[in-house]
């Protein structure tokens, strides 16, 4: 039996999709370690900036063993654009050092036929990384059909009254749970356009947004505005 919950994210799939299209993946998953890295860059702050500053700390460490090995103010210095250098540069030396002790080698692909919530457990154990950080290690590296929850779908999901929960990581358990099969890269993605481009915190553009019929979001607003333009780069898809 499909419940409210489930046809209703479906329903808002497939408007989604009318309105934006099917994301485009990449065609091969990417390494577990290197998508956690680049969703703590990730944080606070644009793809474009975050790729850039992935790029370069991949270039500087093409080995994630020499990243472990350097000091953690070599690694600011690379990811500087990304913002927030200090937090994130301890979030993955710290992160490298202890996947190194504990495992020997800095690999997940111990973590690669467990369950989604072994691995969820697993990778929120270690130091800095939470729970929208392991579910993007879910979804866009192990593709598993879980959708992380950022401050866009947070904020959209509420707004449309899919969940009503007060933070992200409650959003978070209330959106998987019987989350419908084989969705959740088009949602999670086409979510975070919506939140971009029309769904914004401040004067979203209720008129032009594909689902003003079935959102109950009670602050509609009836001002039409110019529509955002496209932003359809994403940095988890195109880690690699």
């Amino acid at each position: 039996m499909i419940s409210n919950k489930q046809q209703l994210i479906k329903d808002v799939n497939k408007l989604l999709i009318k309105k934006f299209g099917i994301p485009k993946r990449n065609e091969k998953l990417p390494d577990p370690v290197d998508l956690l890295i680049a969703t703590i860059l990730s944080q606070n702050t644009n793809d474009k900036n975050s790729y850039q500053a992935y790029t370069k700390l991949k270039k500087k460490f093409p080995d994630w063993e020499m990243a472990a090995r350097a000091k953690r103010e070599t690694i600011e210095k690379e990811i500087k654009i990304a913002g927030l250098g200090f937090q994130k540069s301890t979030a993955i030396h710290s992160f490298l050092n202890q996947l190194k002790k504990s495992k020997s080698k800095i690999s997940l692909d111990y973590l690669i036929n467990s369950e989604d919530q072994k691995i969820l457990n697993e990778l929120t154990s270690f130091k800095g990384i939470g729970v929208k950080t392991a579910s993007c290690v879910l979804l866009f590296a192990l593709d598993r059909n879980v959708c992380p929850v950022d401050t866009h779908v947070h904020r959209t999901v509420n707004r449309i009254g899919i969940v009503d929960q007060k933070t992200p990581d409650k959003t978070f358990i209330e959106l998987n749970d019987k989350f419908p099969p084989k969705i959740a890269h088009s949602f999670h993605t086409n979510l975070i356009r919506l939140g971009r481009e029309i769904c914004k915190p401040k004067r979203p553009n209720c008129p032009a947004c594909p689902l003003l019929k079935i959102c109950e979001f009670p602050e509609k607003t009836t001002e039409t505005l110019d529509e955002a333009k496209p932003n359809n780069f994403m940095l988890l898809d195109n880690v690699s």
